[in-house]
């Protein structure tokens, strides 16, 4: 047992920015677990990630300070865990939080027995009592005195806690029908905020399952305002201060309800989100707005979160020099300095930048200036062209400023969001660049992120940075793995990717037999996050509900009816119907926190298979995946043998000639279509 700080040996950027701190900390694993036993020492199990403000600030006020330190090296065994390389061990532990009455949130401060078991905790808590919470040392001392001079007390917080944990969700009483998804759609639909788009209040997230659920009741029910209150929530996020003007990309959420000012994190998993409903809305609605930000958000992409090997890093830090969204605010002198009077004043009109600002904050000595459009009218031509290149003057010296931390690990479910995201967009703006760039990313994660366990299964690691993986992958890992394979898969005649070509869809046919192979939990029949060899887990939750990061279990829905289309085999289709009736019961308890599961329903009972054939088809295919990505898959053929046995086209391939589209639902397919126009037509609107 070594007194000292364990975590330079970590490879993870948040665990890494502990390393130096005076508390012993240790990583997450059997090796700390024994050691508290052999102390017969409570655990202090904090858990934060790279680009949370909070966790910096705790950080700061007490574990960087020699005296907390030294209490919690004396009294407890500590451990702390980056949330995003283990969400298996987060996910039990704020459960946990949550069953004993508390909101949570990050940081995560949680007191374990030696064995891993929970039996108290909070989330931040101040180095000095101040507004009714106690300061961080008496918490120490009291819950230590407790767990020593109390067995009993802690013995039955524990029970407690793990009887909640195992409760298994109810399951069955069937999947739903599209009439009780249409329904549904009114009252969500009242939830949003008439004004300023998204769930009503603040703080303000881009909430996309909603979003999306919208999305389709609007293609379900063409009279309704549905998408339009899609295109007004998409709108308002992108002129809002939660959209970077200058650099691209969309931050994590807005602390008001005006989307004005953001908490100044990005992920990659939200803005992989907001760039499938971007092409979305684009394809409805047109205009240059949307496109504006979804090439300005790739951009960002390429430009700050590629890293030399192509893959995706994970989030760029809300702080810089110790103050949150420093690098992103501005004076209106600074302005004025770099654009001179007469351009900061034609500037300020469309970016609401004025001497008098637009957010009071201390922390960044009185009113400065988050850009943002919300009140000002749209630029004209002439306009936007001399508001181009100062945009790019700002730019260029915000570029000078010291930059957020940027936590460069890699994580297979997030860049397979993104990977998807891409391929799904550029179909829709006609970027075949983009999936040049999903191709590559796909490429790192697929030789340098998958493995093959000792009884030869093709797996997928969570986690890579610098040479070390994370093992095993979790549930949502081969998930959003699986759709990233299936979208490259259907493009794959669009756009060759020179040195990247691969059997995607055999790769996702591995992948969704580890899966089930090692997540399927045959009694609930849910996916369990954590995979069933996973050693150092205290339990294996089963989520269903919608989060910030999706779930897994509407990702692999989605791609199992898409791998159905593709592969013409049964079995995944009845795998699809087998899991939504898994989760009715879930469903029905809270159909807003599963609108992701309710979009998978819609994308089972509505979805259309296109197959194009022939030498000919081109015209065919590339208007197929124009199509929207939310009712559609296609099956591109290079010659009628390939077609699946067992596939609807199959009996109608020999009246497809030189080219030939078929729209297949529901077991049938139309008669050949020949034409791109007639193809669209028949498809309708999706």
């Amino acid at each position: 047992m070594s007194a000292k700080n364990e975590l330079s040996q970590a490879a993870s950027p948040y665990l890494l920015q502990h390393a130096n701190n005076p508390v012993h900390w240790r990583m997450w694993g059997e090796a700390a677990l024994r050691e508290a036993q052999a102390l017969n020492n409570p655990i202090l199990l904090s858990i934060g990630y790279a680009a949370c403000h909070w966790c910096h600030v705790m950080a700061h006020e007490s574990f960087e300070d020699e005296t907390t330190a030294a209490v919690m090296n004396e009294l407890f065994v500590n451990i702390k865990v980056d949330r995003e390389e283990r969400p298996d061990i987060d996910h039990i532990y704020m459960t946990a939080l949550h069953a004993f009455g508390e909101r949570g949130g990050w940081p995560l401060t949680m007191f374990l027995t030696p064995t891993g078991e929970p039996f108290w905790g909070g989330t931040y808590f101040p180095k000095v009592a101040r507004y009714g919470q106690p300061s961080f040392v008496s918490v120490l001392k009291t819950v230590a005195e407790a767990f020593h001079a109390d067995p009993a007390r802690i013995a039955q917080n524990t029970k407690f806690v793990r009887a909640e944990l195992s409760k298994s969700a109810a399951s069955g009483g069937g999947a739903m029908t599209l009439e009780q998804l249409d329904s549904l759609a009114p009252p969500i639909a009242r939830l949003i905020d008439p004004v300023h788009g998204g769930l009503a209040g603040a703080p303000k997230f881009p909430n996309t399952p909603i979003l999306e659920l919208l999305w389709r009741a609007g293609a379900r029910l063409a009279n309704a305002p549905y998408r339009d209150l899609v295109k007004l929530t998409l709108s308002k996020m992108s002129e809002g201060g939660i959209y970077d003007h200058l650099g691209g990309g969309y931050a994590r959420y807005s602390t008001d309800e005006r989307w004005l000012v953001p908490h100044f994190e990005k992920m990659l998993y939200d803005n992989a989100q907001i760039l499938e409903l971007l092409g979305l809305c684009h394809h409805e609605f047109g205009g240059p707005l949307f496109r504006a930000r979804a090439t300005e958000t790739v951009a960002w992409l390429q430009r700050d979160m590629t890293n030399a090997e192509g893959a995706f890093c994970a989030s760029l830090d809300a702080d810089s020099e110790g103050v949150e969204g420093k690098f992103a605010v501005w004076t209106y002198a600074e302005i004025e300095a770099l654009l001179g009077q007469e351009d900061a004043a034609f500037f300020g009109k469309f970016y609401d930048a004025s001497p008098s600002g637009n957010w009071e904050d201390e922390a960044h000595g009185g009113s400065v200036i988050v850009l943002n459009r919300l009140d000002a009218k749209a630029p004209a031509l002439a306009e936007e062209a001399r508001l181009a290149p100062l945009r790019q003057r700002l730019f260029d010296a915000r570029e000078k400023r010291v930059h957020p931390g940027l936590d460069d690990k890699i994580l297979a479910d997030w860049n397979g969001l993104m990977i998807a995201a891409l391929v799904n967009a550029a179909t829709i703006f006609d970027e075949p660049e983009w999936i040049a760039l999903a191709a590559h990313a796909y490429g790192f994660i697929a030789s340098a992120m998958q493995f093959t366990d000792a009884e030869g299964n093709k797996r997928v690691a969570h986690g890579w940075r610098a040479g070390v993986l994370v093992t095993p992958g979790l549930a949502l890992d081969h998930a959003a793995m699986i759709r990233a394979a299936l979208a490259l898969h259907e493009t794959r005649n669009w756009v060759p990717v020179s040195g990247y070509a691969r059997d995607y869809l055999a790769d996702a046919i591995a992948w969704a037999e580890a899966l089930e192979t090692y997540h399927a939990d045959p009694e609930s029949g849910l996916l369990s996050m954590a995979a069933k060899d996973t050693g150092d887990v205290i339990l294996r939750l089963a989520p269903t509900g919608d989060d910030a990061i999706p779930n897994a279990h509407p990702v692999y829905l989605s791609a199992l009816v898409r791998l159905g289309g593709l592969t013409g085999e049964a079995r995944w289709l009845a795998r699809a119907d087998e899991l939504f009736v898994a989760l009715g019961a879930a469903v029905r308890s809270n159909f807003v926190g599963h609108a992701g599961i309710l979009n998978a329903l819609d994308f089972r009972l509505r979805a259309k298979e296109i197959v194009t054939v022939g030498a000919r088809r081109k015209a065919l295919y590339e208007a197929a995946l124009g199509v929207p990505f939310t009712g559609r898959i296609v099956v591109d053929i290079d010659r009628p043998d390939e077609i699946p046995e067992g596939h609807p086209a199959k009996a109608q391939v020999a009246l497809a000639g030189d080219a030939a589209a078929f729209i297949c639902a529901g077991g049938t397919c139309s008669l050949p279509v020949r034409d791109k126009h007639a193809l669209l037509d028949r498809v309708g609107h999706v």
